[in-house]
């Protein structure tokens, strides 16, 4: 297969009944691992833009549509990460990679926490943003409305709802109006597949928590998040990350849930610097920097 970052290659998997995709752009000079990036809900895998652009200049960048994402098969909302779990290891045998390093948000957070449970090897590093161990009661309700809306089909709230419960009131967010104007195009134009995912796996955030930190793993992990995130506040993402013994927090300022759309330069500086093993002192677009190494891991 040619190696051409400009031309994105599509491929088709399968796992235990699933059918599912990944896109894959080469870089023209890789010096890390490639790169996957999962998202959140509703993510489809050509919706990562400046970000995927970004790091392209170092590495490979896979972005599936696991089940229950995008172009995939539905996944039912009483499975938990499992499924998406073992399909990324499929996807990466189909595609003859070894290890990669892996960045997952929001939702799709508790799929790369399982799969560095159950195939940290498959791992080099992982950065989990917007994360931490169940769905706070505070953004519950907003959550509930957002489901009833697109259960009913009332498109013309559905978007705004969806965006108000992703979405801080704080006013000092980046892009904060053209965020909001990007996220509510994307959910008032989701058609009846992308309506019953984010049903399935929105029920599913709220029935269980995803993910279970009894058996934290072993992955050097940084956990990261808006300083004015309301649906996975700070403190939360933080306590996870102290359940893990080779973990790391960062805060980015002028940032809530969406850090990918809000700050998408100053995340992918961060990513190139963690997965290259660089320091992550003095960053200029961070509130708080921590090494959670030295602190005994939490129970």
């Amino acid at each position: 297969m040619p190696r051409n970052a400009a031309t994105p290659q599509e491929y088709k998997h399968r796992l235990a009944g699933y059918t599912y995709w990944s896109r894959r752009r080469y870089s023209d000079s890789p010096r890390l691992a490639p790169v996957v990036l999962i998202g959140g809900a509703l993510h489809r895998k050509e919706d990562w833009g400046r970000v995927e652009q970004g790091l392209l200049d170092h590495a490979d960048v896979i972005c599936p549509d696991l089940p229950g994402w995008g172009r995939a098969d539905l996944l039912p909302p009483y499975l938990g990460p499992d499924i998406p779990a073992e399909a990324l290891v499929r996807l990466l045998d189909d595609l003859g990679i070894e290890r990669v390093n892996l960045f997952a948000g929001s939702y799709g957070s508790s799929v790369g926490y399982r799969l560095a449970q159950t195939h940290p090897e498959r791992i080099a590093r992982m950065v989990l943003a917007g994360t931490m161990g169940g769905i706070p009661h505070a953004s519950r309700p907003m959550m509930r409305a957002s489901v009833a809306l697109a259960e009913r089909g009332r498109r013309e709230h559905f978007g705004r709802t969806a965006v108000d419960a992703l979405m801080s009131p704080h006013p000092d967010i980046a892009s904060k109006v053209v965020v909001r104007r990007i996220i509510a195009m994307r959910f008032d134009a989701a058609d009846e597949a992308d309506l019953a995912k984010f049903i399935a796996n929105t029920n599913r955030l709220l029935s269980r928590d995803l993910i279970d930190p009894s058996i934290p793993p072993a992955v050097p992990t940084l956990f990261t998040t808006g300083e004015h995130d309301t649906l996975t506040p700070p403190e939360l993402c933080r306590e996870l990350a102290l359940t893990c013994p080779e973990s790391w927090y960062v805060e980015l300022a002028r940032a809530d849930h969406l850090i990918h759309l809000e700050r998408p330069a100053q995340l992918v500086d961060l990513m190139l610097r963690f997965f290259s093993c660089e320091p992550l002192e003095d960053l200029p677009y961070a509130t708080a920097v921590e090494d959670l190494r030295r602190i005994p891991v939490a129970a």
